[in-house]
């Protein structure tokens, strides 16, 4: 794994997030989104709430890739099965981060996110990044059925992207 590119990844998202946010309107922020039952703001905040879940998922390859294999698809095998639940709680939590955190508050804790992702990357060493489990892949469509540790710092930014997609900021709005 480079770690410079998922440096300039994070950077990339950063800068990206400010400019969403620097561009957008109110009416924009309230706007639908496309392909979402949220709007705008809350898009963003579900954005945002992609690298805030690293530590936790960083936390879940530290634990599980030190046990068996079997262990690690079981895990993941019943959580697969706790997806709708999974889904209606990653719904309300960006639904209600969105609506409560504004474009201030989401803006400085996308910046502390990132810088703290910056120094957990720079301390994890090469047998960390190698060392792996089963996800449940059905939670996300940037979850693949086994992720190194490597592959979840690379997750937050797809998922940033695909959703950057699904924004209707108009072009007053965005940049």
């Amino acid at each position: 794994m480079d770690r410079q590119v998922v440096h300039q990844e994070f950077e990339r998202a950063r800068s990206t997030f400010h400019a969403l946010h620097d561009h957008a309107t109110p009416a924009g922020l309230k706007r639908p989104s496309n392909g979402t039952r949220w709007n705008n703001q809350q898009l963003l905040f579900h954005m945002l709430l992609g690298y805030l879940i690293i530590r936790a998922l960083s936390n879940l390859v530290r634990v599980f890739g030190r046990l068996p294999p079997g262990v690690s698809r079981a895990y993941a095998t019943l959580l697969d099965a706790g997806t709708r639940p999974f889904d209606v709680v990653n719904f309300a939590g960006s639904w209600a981060g969105g609506t409560v955190v504004g474009r201030r508050g989401q803006i400085a804790l996308f910046d502390r996110v990132i810088a703290a992702l910056h120094r957990r990357l720079d301390a994890e060493t090469d047998v960390d990044l190698a060392r792996g489990m089963h996800y449940p892949a059905r939670w996300d469509p940037f979850f693949e059925p086994y992720m190194t540790l490597a592959d979840v710092y690379r997750f937050p930014t797809r998922h940033f992207d695909f959703h950057r997609r699904q924004l209707t900021l108009d072009r007053t709005d965005a940049p």
